[in-house]
């Protein structure tokens, strides 16, 4: 993984390579570049190269006051899963949501992503909650890290 660079995405290149990374695992709720600006102002986006090649992208959602939880999602394309991308990954997103002050971490997958599902089972998450948002046919599946 040597040549695996992370960084977060500054001008419309970038976080157009990171919706691109978003739209393909999530296609049922493709992200415009003005929603993905949106979220980078409150989120903390990083998109994840191989080279000059795009692999995968995060999303941290800081914690909120209340609650003391933040949400870390990792996405890695299917040609480059199962090469610890998506491990560093999260490893970063943690590291990033416990700095920013969480006490709690969630993440949200597609029911539709079996890979994504086995990932965060396989890194500690449990199922709380199942949903469908207005509109949608494939169900959200929300998940606490034990």
């Amino acid at each position: 993984m040597s040549d695996l660079r992370i960084q977060q995405p500054t001008g419309d290149a970038a976080l157009a390579s990171w919706r691109h990374v978003h739209n393909v695992i999530i296609p049922t709720h493709p992200l415009s570049l003005d929603d993905v600006r949106e979220r980078a102002r409150r989120n903390r986006l990083e998109i994840a190269y191989l080279g000059d090649e795009v692999v995968g992208c995060s999303t941290v959602r800081p914690p909120t006051d209340d609650t003391q939880t933040a949400t870390v999602i990792a996405r890695v394309l299917a040609a480059h899963r199962r090469q610890g991308f998506g491990d560093e990954l999260y490893a970063r997103g943690l590291s990033r949501a416990r700095s920013l002050g969480a006490r709690v971490i969630e993440t949200v997958v597609l029911s539709s992503n079996d890979a994504g599902l086995r990932f965060a089972l396989r890194h500690g998450f449990v199922e709380t909650e199942r949903y469908l948002l207005p509109g949608d046919t494939i169900p959200w599946i929300d998940l606490r890290l034990a």
